[in-house]
């Protein structure tokens, strides 16, 4: 009995220590969370909230290197700010936070994002800043950059320069420098060493656009920072002198070498200071000075003042400064300045005598004179100056030293006197008469006197000679030798002709007094006759007023006067002799009026002659001057009778003459010379009707085009000799075949002639295939009835009309073939066009050029190919130009065109095409295609005759020009270690086509040794196969690497290898954008195996980077989980597991082991357990009376609190297999589960499962199981733990999403039936339909996840 009680305390202490209590658990949300880096320290930063669901009292904490950041309130969850955040230093970082009820503590990984704040101003990376910059550097350029980083993000992060302050601050420099947004600071103005500074201080800052700071927005500048500026000076400015006036003074008579005065010139560029080069490089008196290195101006030779008085006594020079060295544009700087030098006077000359007046005299020494001349009249009164006198005395020198004395010396020195007798510098000098007496010419023509000046200072003095000339008085008057001269001269002798030369006067004065002039004084012909003033000589004036038969003589004065005007006369006597100067005069006029064919003329010409009688200048003589009509006349020479020779015919007279016939007579006389006058004589011949009228050509032929009313066929004209208008006036008519169809209207046009105008009535037209010709006659007849008439035959032919277009021989249309790249020259076609019309004149012409490339137009590329001549004649222009693999038709789209086409009448034809097809040359090589693939050889993939490489190609040509053949001409194997190894007939490649790209596949011809371990280069070959010509090829080497079988991987996946090879390219895809390489797969195989919760497939692949090298399975592990898109997508397709082949079977051989062991264990204490609580229940069941038991299980984990009730009855003891086996399961679980103890190992992040062996996948252990076999949907049973980590599961599953949903919130799932609490209530029913014996559910025996 005490067994029996013992052993019912035991048991409810055994079931209560494998009850497990329920973990707290974190808020869905506890795993990110995002704070402001400007977020104070003290602050809350946010709560750690967590739910039990024994609503057991939890305690946080925080841990891990990152905590220090926080302050964590345990009973709370409060978490404050304990140290402060830097986005810049730490964006993000990880801590660990933990919740723990009295028995069982949860941790999980918080993610911390630190979101930027505008917490840090822009700095500068360098605050020493300096640099030196050219005065001469281009505006524009840069002068320095600057670089300002703020570490912030965004627009808190953008910085913006600018320049707040420029030293020296000058209206120059305000604006001398910008910057720019990229902190280059760039020259804005132009810079000057000299003229503006030579330093320069920049004070830059640097903001940032601003961003949120403490809820506020805000923008942060760096620290000034101050960027030093050197201006360096060069060479582009021109020396300067000190002064700007130099001046000086030096006697004339100083010595060479002697120093007049110093100049100084400095380097306009301070910076540099250049020494300075002096020269005179212009003077007004070249060589009187020079100037030495050191600036100083000496007397290089000999000085006179007195050179310089016409420049104010003054020498300048030029003085050019000229720096040593070139300046920056590579030329002499220098610079010039006037130096006066003031010569000084010393008392070097003398009074020299000058010929000149002032002030126009010179003074130069070469114009000196000693001897002069002057004139004077003889006994001239005193005081009176000789004339003709021009002497000037001058001495250069000034002051006292200029004062001469002027006297006069020689023999005749007492007649004359001179004046002034004192003078300065230059004064005129006057030789004055004194004595009159002694100026007598009688006594000498000639007088002589010498000037002396003597130098008032230096005694010096200079003579001179001046010779005096006596001028004579007027005391005679001239005489002639004869009182009478008699004279002849013919009449109308020419105007100058002379009548006598011999008559002169005589005058014993001499010079001008014994000068004659002669003159006629007036009376009668002093208009007709003229004498010479100064030879006599009397001459004919006006010839023409001299007519001996107006007045045979005259009588004439002839008066001599001498230059005193003292004169004498004499008288001529002048006979004019006859000539024959005066031609017959004829009396009356001449008209006479005769008929023509009977009337005679007979008329006597009346003439005389005023010349004088007897003579022959009188004596006259008649001719007939010839004429047009002079032959029909005779005139009498002595007489003057004149008689026509014949009838006289008034048709053969000129019609512009109206029958007058003028005559010319000619009468002369017999003198010489002879003279004759001209008398016209008209003779009148009146007309009569004596001629029929005369067609200007024998016939006519006139031309009309057809079809055209009313116009002017032709004209004909026709002439009546007649010359009166009574008797020439001429009308027309017609007759002949057709004659209605034509009129015509006569029109006179005057002077016997008329014209008949021929055309058509306006409401008539021709018609040219009716009737081409008609033959008409038209007549012309005088108005008088007595008169005949004349005809003429007129043909008129009816013109057709070019009234058609031309058009085009489709046979010269028929397409041309002309091959490309110059192939081809001149002539290629002829297109040929007619026309109907007898008058066509055609040309071809190019209306438009189409360039079209398989079908699709090219554009204008091809215009300038071919040309069309007007004959229709197609050449090619451009022969190299054409290009088939530009454009393989050009369509010549032509016309013809009838440059005679009438007016109104369509010229052109239709437009026609010439086709002309480019024919293809073999002038482009192959080549290849890039292809960005990488081409491995994996030994399981690798077989005979099995593409392993690709190549492909192209040739722009077409036809078999364009046709690829590949051929391998080279394979090279290079090992890892670097060696190269030629293999020969191990690959073949084999050709292909689509479309115009050749493809070349290269294949093994035998199975690849796997050892080899490398790259195999293989070198290919593109060549064309032209039909003529040589052809062309291209080559390119690829790279096959070789890849081991330890790089094979293995994917494990809940679905069968069907479903798996149709997401094959899903799956391929998500690794590829996983692992960014080239997957080659290999294998999709079903895994033999009835587990539960295992993989139904797997797929083997190799990972293989283009370099050629391959991804581990640590590796490709890695990378997977890394890209959680890739990992979400590969979980949907059913990924479960990564693993090779042989960590499989070990992994799998290990569990095994570890399942036994674990069993047994399991079993023997499970069948301790339920051993003591079979003994237990039989004995309560024996005692206990009807009535009702219950057992409760709290916690969310296991479910929500049970009660069962059932009546009392015997429980036999279960034997069966059943039972046993639900037994190990049980024990099994016990030993995994104990009663408030979490399992030692770590789980799987974001699941609740754990391997056997307590590895983590996820972490590159071992075992490559990722423990989400529960993920699969092979068993509803299990989507859903028990275990409180459930809400952090990755819920990938339709079936468990499904479940999830239904959840009411915060309400924990239902459990799954237990299995063992399912086994124990199998029993049968009674009969009443009640479980026999009571109903257990404990949580504590939970064995679901077995």
């Amino acid at each position: 009995m005490a067994q029996l009680w013992l052993s019912c305390f035991l048991l409810p202490a055994l079931v209560v220590s494998v009850a497990a209590n329920v973990a707290p658990k974190f808020l869905a949300n506890m795993t990110s969370v995002i704070l402001p880096e400007d977020l104070p320290v003290g602050a809350q930063a946010f709560w750690l909230v967590a739910e039990d669901q024994d609503n057991d009292p939890l305690t946080y904490g925080m841990s891990g290197p990152n905590a220090y950041f926080f302050a964590v309130t345990p009973k709370t969850g409060e978490v404050k700010l304990a140290s402060a955040l830097d986005y810049e230093t730490l964006y993000t970082f990880k801590v660990t936070i933990s919740v723990s009820d009295p028995y069982i503590q949860v941790q999980r990984e918080m993610l911390v994002i630190v979101e930027d704040r505008n917490d840090n101003a822009p700095v500068f990376q360098n605050t020493a800043f300096s640099t030196s910059i050219n005065e001469t550097l281009p505006v524009g350029s840069v002068v320095f950059s600057v670089l300002a980083v703020d570490k912030d993000m965004g627009s808190a992060g953008m910085v913006v320069y600018s320049i707040e302050k420029v030293i020296p601050s000058t209206g120059d420099s305000e604006h001398l420098f910008r910057i720019l947004a990229n902190g280059s600071i760039v020259l804005n103005g132009s810079l000057s060493y000299n003229n503006k500074s030579a330093f320069y201080q920049l004070e830059l800052k640097a903001c940032d656009l601003g961003g949120m700071y403490h809820n506020t927005f805000t923008i942060q500048c760096s620290l000034p920072v101050f960027l030093s500026i050197s201006v360096v000076d060069q060479p582009d400015l021109d020396p300067q002198f000190v002064r700007e006036f130099y001046s000086a003074s030096v006697a004339e008579d100083a010595a060479k070498g002697t120093s007049v005065l110093t100049v100084e010139a400095v380097d306009g560029d301070k910076g540099i200071n250049d020494p300075v080069i002096y020269s005179i490089s212009y003077s007004t008196r070249p060589g009187w000075f020079d100037i030495g290195a050191d600036g100083v101006i000496r007397v290089n030779g000999s000085l006179d003042r007195e050179q310089l008085l016409e420049a104010d006594e003054e020498v300048q020079l030029q003085v050019t400064a000229t720096e040593t060295h070139l300046n920056i544009y590579g030329q002499e700087a220098k610079v010039s300045i006037w130096v006066t030098v003031r010569v000084m006077d010393v008392n070097d000359h003398k009074p020299e005598f000058y010929n000149c007046s002032l002030p126009a005299c010179t003074f130069t020494p070469e114009e000196a004179q000693v001897n002069f001349t002057g004139y004077v009249d003889e006994h001239a009164s005193p005081r009176i100056p000789i004339d003709d006198l021009t002497m000037v005395v001058y001495d250069p020198d000034k002051g006292s030293n200029g004062t001469f004395l002027l006297s006069l010396g020689g023999p005749d020195a007492e007649a004359f006197s001179v004046s002034p007798e004192r003078a300065v510098g230059s004064a005129s000098v006057q030789v004055l008469v004194r004595v009159s007496a002694l100026v007598d010419y009688e006594r000498q023509t000639a007088m002589a006197v010498q000037v002396v000046a003597t130098d008032s200072v230096s005694q010096n003095f200079s003579v001179a000679m001046v010779t005096i000339h006596l001028r004579d008085i007027n005391d005679h008057r001239p005489t002639f030798p004869q009182s009478l001269y008699v004279l002849t001269v013919p009449e109308h002798s020419a105007t100058g002709s002379v009548v006598t030369d011999s008559i002169h006067a005589t005058d014993p004065d001499t010079g001008a007094w014994g000068q004659i002039t002669y003159s006629l004084l007036p009376g009668n012909g002093a208009d007709l006759f003229q004498v010479d003033p100064v030879s006599g000589t009397v001459t004919v004036r006006n010839g023409e007023l001299l007519d001996r038969e107006s007045q045979a003589v005259y009588y004439l004065t002839l008066q001599a006067t001498d230059g005193g005007n003292l004169s004498s006369s004499t008288t001529l006597q002048i006979h004019l002799l006859d000539i024959n100067d005066n031609a017959p005069v004829v009396s009356g006029s001449y008209n006479i009026f005769v008929q023509e064919e009977e009337g005679n003329v007979s008329v006597t010409i009346q003439a005389h002659d005023n010349d004088e009688p007897g003579t022959n200048n009188s004596r006259l003589l008649f001719n007939l001057l010839p004429g047009p009509y002079s032959h029909n006349f005779s005139l009498d020479p002595d007489t003057g009778l004149l008689r026509n020779l014949g009838p006289l015919d008034r048709e053969a007279i000129d019609p512009a003459l109206e029958g007058r016939i003028v005559l010319t007579v000619l009468v002369s006389d017999c003198g010489e010379p002879v003279l004759g006058t001209k008398v016209n004589v008209t003779i009148t011949v009146e007309d009569i009707n004596d001629n029929l009228p005369i067609f200007n050509q024998s016939s006519y032929n006139f031309t009309v085009k057809e079809e055209d009313p009313g116009v002017l066929v032709g004209v004909v004209k026709a002439w009546d000799a007649d010359q009166t208008e009574a008797n020439n006036r001429i009308s027309f008519s017609l007759s002949g075949s057709g004659a209605n169809y034509f009129m015509i209207r006569g029109l006179v046009l005057g002077a016997g002639w008329a014209e008949g105008y021929l055309r058509l009535p306006p409401d008539v037209s021709l018609d040219y295939e009716t009737q081409p010709v008609f033959n008409l006659t038209v007549s012309a007849e005088n108005p008088d009835p007595q008169g005949g008439e004349t005809i003429v035959d007129v043909c008129v032919n009816v013109k057709d009309v070019n009234d058609n277009p031309p058009t085009l021989d489709v046979a010269s249309l028929r397409g041309i073939r002309v091959a490309e790249n110059g192939s081809q020259h001149g002539q290629v076609a002829v297109v040929v066009a007619s026309d109907v019309d007898t008058s066509a004149q055609l040309e071809i012409q190019l209306v438009n050029i189409l360039c079209t490339k398989a079908g699709v137009d090219v554009g204008s590329l091809c215009w300038g190919w071919f040309s069309v001549a007007a004959n229709g004649s197609v050449y090619i222009n451009q022969s190299k130009a054409i290009d088939y693999e530009a454009c393989d038709l050009v369509t010549l789209v032509v016309r013809a065109c009838d440059l005679a086409t009438d007016p109104g009448f369509q010229a052109y034809s239709n437009n026609g095409s010439l086709l002309i097809t480019i024919e293809d040359v073999n002038d482009n090589a192959p080549y290849f295609l890039p292809e960005n693939k990488t081409f491995v050889i994996i030994p399981e993939l690798v077989l005979p005759n099995r593409e392993v490489a690709s190549v492909r190609a192209r040739d722009d040509d077409s036809g078999n020009n364009g046709v690829i053949l590949f051929s391998i001409l080279r394979v090279d194997f290079i090992s890892k270690d670097g060696a190269t190894i030629p293999f020969q007939g191990v690959f073949s490649i084999f050709t292909s086509s689509e479309a115009d790209v050749f493809a070349g596949s290269i294949q093994p011809v035998t199975s690849l040794d796997s050892t080899l371990q490398g790259t195999y280069q293989v070198t290919v070959q593109a060549r064309d196969r032209p039909s003529l010509g040589p052809f062309l090829e291209a080559t390119t080497t690829l790279n096959l690497f070789t890849v081991d079988q330890s790089y094979r991987s293995r994917l494990q996946f809940s679905t069968p290898k069907e479903e798996v090879g149709a997401n094959r390219q899903a799956i391929n895809a998500a690794l590829t954008q996983a692992t960014r390489t080239t997957v080659y797969i290999v294998d999709i195989q079903d895994i033999d195996s009835a587990a539960r919760a295992r993989p139904h497939s797997y797929l083997d692949a190799y990972f293989v980077f283009p370099n050629g090298s391959a991804l581990t399975l640590d590796e490709l592990s890695v990378m997977i989980r890394n890209d959680q898109d890739s990992l979400t997508q590969l979980l949907q397709l059913g990924l479960v597991v990564l693993g090779s082949q042989e960590s499989q079977e070990s992994d799998l051989s290990k569990q095994l082991i570890s399942v036994i062991i674990g069993l047994g264990v399991a079993l023997l204490l499970v069948l301790v357990i339920m051993t003591m609580a079979f003994v237990c229940v039989r004995k309560r069941a024996n005692t206990h009376l009807p009535g009702s038991c219950e057992a409760t299980g709290s916690g969310p984990p296991l479910g929500t609190q049970q009660v069962c009730s059932n009546s009392v009855t015997p429980l036999p003891v279960p034997h069966s297999y059943n039972r046993k086996l639900q037994a190990m399961k049980a024990a099994k679980e016990a030993r995994k589960t104990a009663a408030g103890v979490m399992p030692s190992a770590p789980a799987i992040p974001g699941t609740n499962m754990y391997n056997t062996e307590r590895a983590n996948p996820m972490l590159n252990l071992p075992n490559k199981d990722l423990g989400l076999e529960y993920l699969s949907p092979s068993n509803d049973l299990d989507s859903v733990s028990v275990n409180s980590l459930d809400d952090n599961s990755v819920d990938v599953d339709k079936n468990s999403q499904e479940i999830k949903e239904h959840r009411p919130p915060h309400t924990p799932p239902e459990p799954d039936p237990e299995p063992l609490s399912v086994v124990l209530l199998g029993r049968q029913a009674g009969a009443s339909g009640q479980l026999e014996g009571p109903s257990y559910t404990n949580a504590g025996l939970d064995t679901t996840d077995l």
